[in-house]
Parts: C-alpha cells; structure tokens; sequence
C-alpha cells in the first residue's frame, strides 16, 4: 500500500521560515520552509474523530485527513461507506458483503440519513422518503473513478426503490432491469488496465412510479460511448466484450442466423 502522507511532528520553528518535523513512524527528520502561515502542514484531527462517519464533523478537513479517516474506517472498522454532508463516499472492497439482503433494507427503511452508519440503502431511502412527501421528482447521482463499484451501487439503490415501492409488479421490474446488464456490458463495457468490466459509457435510468408510490416502469438511456476503442485500444486493454463473445461462440452462428 502505497502512502503519499505521512503523520508527523513539529519539534522546533526558527528563522519564522523554517519548521523541523519529525515522521511519527520512521523518526526520520525534515526542515520544511514556509512563506506565510498558509504553508503549514496540515493538522492532524485528534484520536476521538478517528474513522467518523461523516467527513463534515472532522476538525481539520483537508486531504490527508479525509484519506487517514476513510483508511481507518474501513481498515479498522470494515467499512465501505462514509458520509461527507449529503454526499456519499463509498470504496469498493472488491469482495461480496453481506450488507444488501432483505434484512438490511428493512433495517433502513423509514430512517433518517444520519441516524444510522452509512449506507447506499440510507440515500435511496431519503429519495424515496422525498419523492413520497413532496411529490417530486428526486435523483440519485452515482460518480467515480473506473473500477470505485458505480454500476453495483446503482444496482442496489435501485433494489431498495424496489423494495419500497410495495408494487406488485417490482421483482419483474427489477429482473428485467438487472437482465439488461449483461446485454448492456457486453455492448459498453470492456477490459482496462485497472478494471477488468470497465463501463465506457453513461447510463441514465429512470424509475416511474405512480401516485401511490408503485414502481411502473424503468427507462435506460445510454450516452458517450466510447467509440474510438472499436479500432484503438491503449496497450493491456481490450476491444468491447461482444466481439470477443462473438469469436468464443462462431460455431454457433447459423443457429442464430448471424450468418456463415
């Protein structure tokens, strides 16, 4: 793992330029030069804030502390999710948890966000919750990098919208939605350097429900495909799945009338 901070301390300032620190973990010492007050090293939050789980109540809220505290939660504690304000920060584990069942949703159902830890359940439960009080339209935007676990994340929200709704007709929803994904990654999806199912492009889904709050309907628009990859693709990357789904089942062609 690499560290690009480290926690260390000030052990003398002279000249009103020059502060000599010392790392915490290695003792190996430092003369750093300042200009203005501005150049001081960040401050460390004290102990008592270690892994919160909103960002927002940190003392100092800067790089190093945001990194420290979602490192500590989820090497202490295991966990994914952490609030920043309305926000949610989430990392991916890269293994299944056992945190999605039925169990849970019915945990957070009717709950605050805030009155219980992090959770993507906690988001869909407050657009729900809005959606049902307001009687407006709410969005759920699910960013980051490639490979940080957004399409698993929209999955889930959408499985808790679902469960909320108390429609009948939810579960077909919800399988037709979730049969799509395959259709939709072998199409859009393909091999990174640092992603092995990498999205190249948008997604944008919309939920209908009707004025008592059943689900009706899903819609899916897709947007900025990334074209290009058809005929170059970087080096230790791959083409979009279907062309090679396509080359793996060849001899059965015929049979789905694609041709000799």
């Amino acid at each position: 793992m690499v560290k690009v901070w480290q926690t260390a301390e000030i052990v003398e300032a002279y000249d009103g330029h020059k502060l000599k620190v010392r790392t915490i973990k290695s003792r190996a010492e430092k003369v750093i030069n300042r200009s203005s007050d501005e150049e001081l090293p960040p401050l460390q939050n004290p102990d008592i804030l270690l892994g919160i789980n909103d960002l927002t109540s940190l003392s100092f809220l800067h790089e190093p502390a945001i990194l420290y505290n979602l490192y500590s939660g989820f090497i202490q504690s295991h966990a994914i999710y952490t609030y920043c304000g309305s926000a949610l920060v989430a990392i991916n584990p890269y293994k299944d948890l056992d945190i999605y069942g039925t169990d849970s949703m019915k945990k957070y159902r009717g709950q605050t966000m805030g009155s219980l830890e992090p959770h993507i359940f906690a988001v869909a439960e407050q657009a729900f919750n809005k959606m049902e009080i307001e009687n407006n339209n709410q969005s759920i935007i699910v960013s980051g990098e490639s490979g940080a676990g957004k399409t698993v994340s929209a999955k889930y929200a959408m499985r808790y919208l679902a469960f909320r709704s108390k429609s009948k007709t939810e579960t077909e929803n919800e399988k037709k939605v979730l049969a799509s994904n395959p259709i939709m990654e072998a199409i859009g999806n393909a091999k990174t350097t640092i992603n092995d199912n990498s999205s190249r492009f948008g997604k944008y889904i919309e939920l209908h429900f009707n004025d008592r709050n059943h689900i009706t309907g899903v819609s899916m628009q897709t947007y900025l495909l990334e074209k290009s990859r058809v005929v170059h693709q970087a080096s230790h990357e791959r083409n979009y799945h279907i062309f090679y789904q396509l080359y793996s089942s060849r001899n059965m062609f015929p049979q789905l009338k694609l041709g000799e």
